[in-house]
């Protein structure tokens, strides 16, 4: 409350400022603070345009490698199924990927 009762008298000389001077309808114009705003949104856009479209292609890209990888252990589970069923009952079970010692991508 006490806030707004210091810029009391100065809202009434800005209002009694602003009763002097005529209305001109042609000088009004944003001005160069108007333009530097909206270059400002403008040069905000494309940037946020530019990562969009470098986010899309990213998810696009991972959603065909996903898709690849997907098809290869589908081709790679049948072969196996295949070959399993051609060696007969004596055969040795084959082995899982988590039994592998040599994949460099496990870090247990």
């Amino acid at each position: 409350m006490m806030f707004t009762t210091q810029l009391l008298p100065f809202f009434s000389l800005l209002a009694e400022v602003s009763e002097k001077e005529e209305f001109d309808p042609d000088k009004v114009s944003p001005g160069v603070a108007g333009f530097v705003v909206v270059a400002a949104i403008a040069v905000a856009l494309f940037f946020l345009g530019f990562d969009l479209v470098r986010r899309l292609r990213r998810a696009k890209f991972r959603d065909e490698i996903q898709r690849e990888l997907a098809a290869e252990l589908a081709e790679r589970d049948g072969n196996d199924a295949i070959a399993d069923s051609d060696a007969g009952p004596d055969a040795e079970p084959p082995r899982s990927d988590s039994d592998s010692d040599d994949d460099p991508r496990q870090n247990d």
